[in-house]
């Protein structure tokens, strides 16, 4: 796979997909960017005894940057992360499309008939609108 040279990699949360993405980024030599998307939040909040809203808010998404950041420092990676707030498949081309990105990495689980029917596919709908290639590894 020669002729990569911006790389994005979409995490759920981090893991083999990231390591694996960064191998291959390392073995291309190219930039990598790191995107990891929280669901939105709309409409009004009104919770008792929650003393951080933005950690409710953030659904674990610093807590997710921090452990890219750790699984990048120990693979001897320099990476770039963004934390993204929307519906994933949107922010993913999004993201792809401002960093000018030549290939996306993203995991896929395998999911349910129900899930299939509902369309909750996020892999099928970055597929669809992808500004480049997509590599998708199977977890």
């Amino acid at each position: 796979m020669k002729g990569y040279r911006k790389i994005l990699i979409a995490v759920n949360s981090p893991g083999e997909v990231l390591r694996q993405g960064l191998k291959l980024a390392g073995d291309e030599r190219c930039w990598v960017t790191v995107v990891k998307v929280v669901p939105p939040h709309d409409g009004d909040l009104d919770l008792t005894g929650i003393k951080n809203m933005d950690d409710v808010l953030d659904s674990g998404g610093e807590r997710a940057v921090a452990g890219i950041k750790d699984i990048a420092t120990k693979e001897g990676s320099l990476v770039k992360t963004r934390l993204e707030r929307g519906e994933a498949h949107k922010k993913i081309v999004e993201v792809a499309e401002e960093e000018r990105c030549d290939l996306i990495i993203m995991g896929s689980r395998r999911q349910s008939w129900l899930q299939r029917l509902l369309g909750g596919n996020v892999v099928e709908k970055v597929l669809s609108q992808a500004p480049c290639p997509v590599l998708v590894i199977g977890a």
